[in-house]
């Protein structure tokens, strides 16, 4: 129980509800950010949940479900490629979180962030590296990864020529040569420099 540090702390100042958040999505050319907030019972601990980075696809699948199982609430949020454009990668983050962390129910009494101030009307406390820190920020983690992971694989239906199932949205070789040979679909950012190079 080395990432319950924090937990601990707020269970002993008196805290019911501690939520964590996190986001899952900055990188890639392609597709939502998606955030996840999630909100664990007190004292309830999941062995092996950690940074969703860190974990094999299968052991992550396992560790979802043991969430989703044993979770008070769970929101996740989708922010697509269109509004990433407009308002910049960073902010369609914290927007993502923060509309996550606003549709739980019961609401938090502080939410521990992946290194993003939220800047909304909860407590708040970011912490770096907090995938790896915080158990209730890694659960996020987690269902985030999964979410998006497994949408990413619908695309990869609709729009088979770029690998979307293995990448799912990353610059990899594949993905660049797709884009140089198939063009920019609408899913694609268009403000990240491979896409916006194509358009201009």
């Amino acid at each position: 129980m080395n990432n319950y540090y924090f937990e601990k702390q707020f269970y002993e100042e008196g805290k019911q509800y501690i939520a964590g958040t996190d986001e899952v999505g900055r990188g890639p050319l392609a597709g939502p950010v998606v955030a996840t907030a999630v909100i664990m019972p007190k004292d309830c601990y999941i062995e092996g949940v950690t940074d969703s980075k860190k974990l094999s696809a299968k052991k992550r699948q396992v560790l979802r479900k043991q969430i989703e199982e044993k979770a008070l609430a769970i929101v996740t949020v989708f922010i697509d490629e269109e509004t990433i454009d407009q308002i910049n990668i960073y902010e369609a983050s914290r927007l993502a979180m923060v509309k996550a962390v606003r549709g739980l129910n019961p609401k938090p009494d502080i939410v521990l962030s992946d290194a993003m101030p939220l800047k909304c009307e909860f407590d708040n406390l970011p912490i770096i590296k907090g995938d790896e820190k915080s158990f209730v920020i890694a659960c996020a983690s987690i269902i985030a990864k999964e979410t998006r992971d497994y949408y990413m694989k619908i695309l990869d239906k609709k729009y088979p020529n770029y690998g979307f199932a293995k990448n799912k949205g990353y610059p990899t070789k594949a993905h660049l040569l797709a884009l140089d040979q198939y063009g920019v679909l609408p899913i694609h950012r268009k403000t990240y420099a491979p896409v916006y190079k194509k358009l201009n």
